[in-house]
C-alpha cells in the first residue's frame, strides 16, 4: 500500500492489486486491530477505527474479517498481536527519498525485509532524519471526481471543507487530494460526507515538501523498490517524493 498518494500511481497499483490481494487484506486488518486497541472497538467513538474500516471495505475485505479484527484489537476476542510502528529511511534512484512505515511484532524481521527490498532493487538505506526532514505529517482525504455520474468540482470541495480546516485541494486527475493538519482530518472527512459526497480514504500521511520529477525509466526503478517493500507483511506504507512523467498518469 504505497503511501505516495498521487493519483498518477493509481494505474500502476491497480495492475498488481489482484496478485497482492491477500497481503493487502492482511495489512488492512492489522490497521483495524491497532486502531481498535488504541481507541476502543466502537467506530462511532473512534474515528481512526472508522476510517480504517471504511478503507478495508473499499478494498473488499469481508465484513467477517473486519469484525473479528475489531474484536481482537479491542480485547473482546483472543488472538490479537502486539504491534509496534517502526520507521525506516532510504534513497531511491533519482534522488528520491523513501519513508517506510512498518507495523510489526518482530523488529529484526522488519529491518531485514526492508533492507533486502531496498538494496536488492537499486536503492540504499539512509541515516535517520535525512529523509524524514523532507516530509510533514498531514491529514489527507482523497475524493473521486466521478460520484455516481455526478462530477465533483474543486470549488465545490473547497467550499464544503474550508471551515473544517482544509489547507489545500489538489487536482490529481481522476480525483482530488484534500490536505489539512493531522488533527483536522476527521472534520474534513465529515465535511465531505455532509456535502453528500463519498471519499476514497481519510488518514494521516507523511506528505513530502516537494516532488522530484523523474523520467519513465527512473520511475520504473522506484516502483520496483516500492513493490518489493509492499511484498513484506510488515510494511504498511511507503512514502516517496517523486513525480512520474505526465504520460505515466
Amino acid at each position: 500500500m504505497s503511501g505516495h498518494s498521487k493519483w498518477a500511481t493509481t494505474k500502476h497499483k491497480k495492475a498488481v492489486i489482484d496478485a497482492k490481494r491477500g497481503k493487502l487484506f492482511a495489512k488492512l486488518i492489522k490497521n483495524i486491530e491497532v486502531a481498535a486497541r488504541l481507541g476502543g472497538g466502537d467506530p462511532a467513538g473512534n474515528p481512526t477505527l472508522y476510517d480504517a474500516i471504511q478503507k478495508a471495505k473499499k478494498s473488499s475485505v469481508p465484513n467477517d474479517n473486519i469484525d473479528r479484527a475489531v474484536k481482537r484489537g479491542s480485547g473482546a476476542e483472543a488472538g490479537g498481536a502486539q504491534y509496534e510502528t517502526l520507521w525506516y529511511e532510504a534513497m531511491a534512484p533519482g534522488g528520491v527519498g523513501l519513508l517506510i512505515e512498518c507495523l510489526t511484532d518482530n523488529r529484526n524481521r522488519s529491518a531485514s525485509d526492508v533492507r533486502v527490498a531496498v538494496t536488492r532493487n537499486g536503492g540504499s538505506m539512509a541515516d535517520a532524519g535525512s529523509v524524514s526532514r523532507l516530509y510533514q505529517r498531514k491529514g489527507v482525504v482523497e475524493v473521486a471526481k466521478d460520484q455516481d455520474g455526478k462530477v465533483v468540482t474543486e470549488d465545490a470541495l473547497l467550499e464544503a471543507t474550508l471551515e473544517a480546516g482544509v489547507e489545500d485541494v489538489a487536482d490529481q486527475g481522476p480525483g482530488f487530494t484534500l490536505t489539512s493538519e493531522p488533527n483536522d482530518v476527521v472534520e474534513v472527512r465529515k465535511a465531505v460526507q455532509a456535502a453528500g459526497l463519498d471519499y476514497e480514504s481519510a488518514e494521516v500521511q507523511m506528505v513530502p515538501d516537494y516532488d522530484n520529477p523523474v523520467d519513465a525509466e527512473t520511475a520504473e526503478k522506484i516502483e520496483r523498490i516500492i513493490d518489493a517493500l509492499d511484498d513484506s507483511d510488515d510494511v504498511q506504507n511507503v512514502y516517496a517524493n517523486y513525480e512520474p512523467p505526465a504520460d505515466e498518469s
